[in-house]
Parts: structure tokens; C-alpha cells; sequence
């Protein structure tokens, strides 16, 4: 990820009418519209009671439409805007989520990731996985030898693994049934939680979008990871540039 790329393609959109904003599908229930597609904001959309779509635009600013509703897909859609105030603004959104949940159950005061797409299993709650991609499961505690076990929820089959004593990284093998899993139980510790996995479409790649549909399906820790990575880029590029560090805002606890 770099800032450069995420400066290049945002320009590119800057370049749209500011009514055709480019916007891509978070989550759908009507209008014909699946995650992952590409939409033009102007594009007018239909949706009877009990529809919905989230849809997130370059910025990773999002819009949600719920039926009975037929117009343009973003109401007032606006000019793009650029990597440090988009940054601000996902940041607002992340602390503003985590306020209205409470930091436990959001994610938002769970150990940091190293990296954003690993999978948090310590804990219940949502996580998010790149379409294709195997998991890689995280542990923030790894001195210690752990034995621990995975099953769906309706118990129809278990497996158990041990995490080595040193070890916070592990590739689960391949068992038919667990790939397929969007919720499975961990048990661990004598506790049970249960975690479900938010596929992200293999084809989605922009940092700020990714951020936002992270946070859209409440995958706050990862979401997090990333945010910061962009703020290292944006300020490393600032430096360079002698702009000195750019003001974003502060993750909080």
C-alpha cells in the first residue's frame, strides 16, 4: 500500500462529473445489485420495503438506501475527497461506531494488529476475509502452549488444534466444511464465542475502501490496522514532501 497509489487513484476519480461518482456495492437486498459491483452514482435505483444497499464510494465514504426508495443511487453525491480528509473522516466514523457499541463488543479495545487481514480468534465478533484467500488465525498472547477447538454452530463436527508455545500465527488446514464456514464456535480457555467471517470481493484493493467496508461489517480491529498503515503513508509522503505530518485524528480506545 502506498500513499502514491492511493493519491493516483482518487485523482483519477476527482476527474468524474460530480454527480457520477464511481461506487461500489458493500451489501445488497434488491435493485438487482450484488457485492462488489460498480455502479455510477447518478444511476437510478429502485427498492421496495424490506430492500436495502450500502454502497462506498472512492473515499471510502458510504450510503445506505433502504426501500420503498427509487432516485439516484447517492443522493447529493459530491466531490471525492482527498486522502487526508477522507483518512479524518473514516477515523470519525471508526470512533463514532466504537462509542455507540462500546469498545468491547466493536473491537475497538482489542490487542492491535500486526497486519490487517489476520484473524483475530482470541475473541468473538466479526472479522473480514479477502474473497479466495486462506485464513491466517492470531493470537495476541503467544508464550504459552494453547489447546483449542472449532466447530460450526450446529455442532455437527469439531476439530482441534494446539497452539505452540511462542507461535501467534496459524494456517488452518484444510477439512472439508471449514472453509465453507461464515460462522463457526471457538472454544478455548473454558470459554466459547463465536466468530463470523465478512467476505471482501478479491478485486477491491483500495485502501480507503477496504477500511470502510471493514468498518461497515464492524471488523473495527482490522479496520484499525489499515487506518493506520494509511496514516504511516500519508505522513512518511508529507515528510518527504516537507509538509510536515498531516493531521488525522486519533483512534480511540
Amino acid at each position: 500500500m502506498s500513499w502514491k497509489a492511493l493519491a493516483s487513484g482518487l485523482a483519477l476519480v476527482l476527474a468524474w462529473p460530480a454527480l457520477a461518482t464511481p461506487m461500489i456495492v458493500v451489501e445488497a437486498r434488491g435493485a438487482g445489485l450484488k457485492p462488489g459491483m460498480r455502479i455510477d452514482s447518478a444511476r437510478t435505483v429502485k427498492l421496495v420495503e424490506g430492500e436495502k444497499i450500502v454502497l462506498v464510494a472512492p473515499d471510502g465514504r458510504m450510503s445506505t438506501l433502504r426501500g420503498p426508495y427509487s432516485g439516484p443511487a447517492v443522493r447529493n453525491a459530491g466531490s471525492v475527497q482527498n486522502p487526508r480528509t477522507a483518512l479524518a473522516a473514516l477515523i470519525a466514523t471508526r470512533n463514532d461506531r466504537a462509542s455507540s457499541v462500546g469498545a468491547v463488543r466493536s473491537g475497538a479495545s482489542a490487542a492491535p494488529l500486526p497486519e490487517p487481514w489476520l484473524i483475530d480468534i482470541s475473541r468473538g465478533g466479526d472479522r473480514c476475509l479477502k474473497e479466495g484467500e486462506k485464513p491466517v488465525w492470531w493470537r495476541p498472547e503467544s508464550l504459552a502452549e494453547q489447546a483449542f477447538a472449532v466447530f460450526p454452530v450446529d455442532r455437527s463436527w469439531r476439530a482441534d488444534y494446539v497452539w505452540q508455545a511462542s507461535a501467534d500465527r496459524m494456517t488452518p488446514p484444510d477439512i472439508v466444511g471449514l472453509d465453507d464456514l461464515k460462522t463457526f464456535i471457538v472454544r478455548a480457555g473454558g470459554q466459547e464465542y463465536p466468530l463470523r467471517i465478512n467476505m471482501i470481493p478479491r478485486d477491491i484493493d483500495d485502501p480507503l475502501v477496504i477500511s470502510a467496508w471493514m468498518l461497515e461489517k464492524a471488523c473495527v480491529q482490522q479496520a484499525d490496522s489499515y487506518l493506520m498503515a494509511i496514516g504511516k503513508d500519508l505522513a512518511d509522503s508529507a515528510t518527504s514532501l516537507g509538509d510536515g505530518e498531516p493531521q488525522t485524528g486519533a483512534l480511540q480506545k
